[in-house]
């Protein structure tokens, strides 16, 4: 689907974690996308001379969904941000979309694993809960989300209660007491995987900051991953 603005109206506004919230929304006409794909939301007046800014998005609901969900952090400064952080419902902002190309491609005989950081999490909560995904599973599927602490995790219950997902959680200031999957970032996690892990017959979807990501294709490069089996979509301020 070609994009093209819409008029998107607040059904709901709550905060997921301490510094991370979620909006709900519908849209004056049909939207069409694809689980992993971006809206572009217009920030009015937030430019240079009042000119209006755009910033993107993910979309972390099903697209055979009626209304739509954002899970976006408040960084402070980000106009962005900002701009949505005030919305309430009954409000109305305008927003461009279908874009982005990062979405799930079934391949016969392969595994997946869905690699994030923070809110990038919300382009294979998308993924998963699509009609695509669930069609076509991969053989098996693997979910890791990275965080600093384990306030700040997103998903957690939904996602480890996915059918057919192995969702492991990488607190990176965590303690060993907290109960949770592990202790350490995602790339510290992918090193202690033995050659039992199916490196060579799965596909990597990355998602989240560019660190997170430059640091995880050189690891899997090393493993011997070939860069077609390497997606990713990267996080900015």
């Amino acid at each position: 689907m070609k994009a093209a603005e819409f008029v998107c109206k607040v059904e709901s506004f709550r905060m997921l974690t301490p510094t991370v919230f979620e909006i709900t929304f519908n849209t004056d006409r049909l939207l069409h996308f694809q689980g992993g794909q971006f809206i572009s939301i217009i920030i009015p007046g937030a430019g240079p001379n009042g000119r209006d800014l755009r910033r993107a998005y993910s979309i972390a609901s099903s697209p055979e969904r009626d209304s739509f969900e954002l899970c976006i952090k408040v960084v402070e400064g980000g106009p962005g941000t900002q701009y949505l952080y005030k919305l309430r419902p009954g409000d109305a902002f305008r927003g461009i979309a279908p874009y982005g190309d990062f979405i799930y491609k079934p391949k016969l005989g392969r595994h997946a694993c869905f690699i994030a950081t923070g809110t990038g999490i919300a382009p294979f909560r998308s993924i998963l809960l699509s009609q695509n995904y669930r069609s076509n599973p991969p053989v098996k599927a693997s979910c890791l989300l990275g965080v600093r602490t384990e306030a700040e995790l997103l998903y957690d219950l939904e996602l480890r209660n996915f059918s057919g997902l192995n969702f492991i959680t990488a607190v990176s200031q965590g303690t060993e007491s907290n109960g949770k999957d592990f202790n350490g970032r995602v790339t510290h996690y992918l090193q202690h995987l033995g050659d039992n892990f199916p490196w060579l017959e799965t596909e990597y979807y990355l998602c989240g900051h560019g660190g997170m990501i430059t640091e995880v294709k050189a690891l899997l490069t090393k493993k011997g991953v070939s860069k077609n089996s390497l997606h990713q979509e990267v996080y900015y301020k």
